[in-house]
């Protein structure tokens, strides 16, 4: 229902699940959601992890921002590269979270034409 690259949708969903795999606890759930609007699609990836605090949610987004894991084999590259192929494609990646409560990554691409 979305208008995008395959291969950039999917290597940003990868990633997505990924980092929702690796910072959440043995036995967590983990949701994709699709959602179709008239104008847009969102797709979003949530998780039982830690969350984020509101002061660093904005960081994650920049070029080998960590937030100070380390040893976890991670780049601090993903998000960057995927909020970028998403703006290239005239979507958005956003994210909502909240220390102790989870996250949830929201990728929002325009709708196809019906």
């Amino acid at each position: 229902p979305a208008k995008g690259e395959f291969r950039r949708v999917l290597q940003i969903l990868v990633n997505l699940v990924g980092n929702a795999i690796r910072y959440s606890p043995d036995g967590s759930v983990i949701k994709i959601q699709v959602k179709a609007e008239s104008d847009e699609v969102a797709i979003t990836v949530s998780d039982q992890g830690d969350g984020i605090a509101i002061e660093d949610q904005s960081k994650i987004f920049e070029k080998f921002e960590r937030l100070g894991r380390s040893g976890d084999g991670g780049s601090g590259l993903g998000l960057f590269i995927s909020r970028r192929l998403a703006e290239a494609m005239d979507g958005s990646l956003s994210v909502e979270s909240s220390p102790g409560k989870g996250t949830a990554f929201t990728l929002k691409l325009p709708a196809r034409d019906a």
